[in-house]
Parts: structure tokens; C-alpha cells; sequence
């Protein structure tokens, strides 16, 4: 039979999935909408014929949420990779919608 710590510890667990489940799905939806937004832009970059990336605006966005992973105590380094990661594929869907 398992003790009071052992159960405790299972409660635990249970409630930290819990809400890592429900973070995914916030995350999830976010980027649903980011990339609702991003598509918009996408269009409107083709409508205009203006350039799938913006150089600049991208190194500004990276540095934006190297600070933002500062202030949230998570890696920097995740972060840039991550948004690296978001920015190849808003691109990628820019390039399609100007074919």
C-alpha cells in the first residue's frame, strides 16, 4: 500500500500535467492565431508585391523575445530558436502565397 508521500506525490504530478495539458493547448491556439495574422500579412505582401521576409523586422523580433525569455526565466537561447523556428515558416508561407 502506498504512504501519504507517495500519494501526495502522485496528486502532484497529476496536477503539474495537468496544467503543462492545458499550457500546450493555450500554445497551440496562440499559434493558431499568430499565424492567422501572419498569413494576412502574407497576402497582403503578395497583393503588393513586397518581400516574403523582412530582415529587419526579424532580428528586432529576436531580440524582442530573447528579452520577453529573460524576463520569464526561460532559456534566451530556446526562445531565439523557437521564434527562428515560427519566422522559417511564416516565410515559407509568404513565398507559397506569391507563387
Amino acid at each position: 500500500m502506498a504512504d501519504d508521500t507517495t500519494l501526495r506525490a502522485a496528486d502532484l504530478l497529476a496536477d503539474h500535467r495537468d496544467s503543462i495539458d492545458r499550457l500546450d493547448a493555450i500554445l497551440v491556439y496562440t499559434l493558431g492565431e499568430r499565424f492567422k495574422h501572419t498569413q494576412a500579412v502574407g497576402r497582403l505582401k503578395a497583393q503588393h508585391d513586397l518581400p516574403p521576409s523582412d530582415p529587419v523586422r526579424e532580428e528586432r523580433q529576436i531580440e524582442r523575445l530573447e528579452w520577453l525569455a529573460k524576463e520569464a526565466d526561460l532559456d534566451p537561447e530556446f526562445a531565439k530558436k523557437f521564434l527562428n523556428f515560427i519566422i522559417s515558416e511564416v516565410i515559407r508561407h509568404h513565398e507559397q502565397l506569391q507563387r
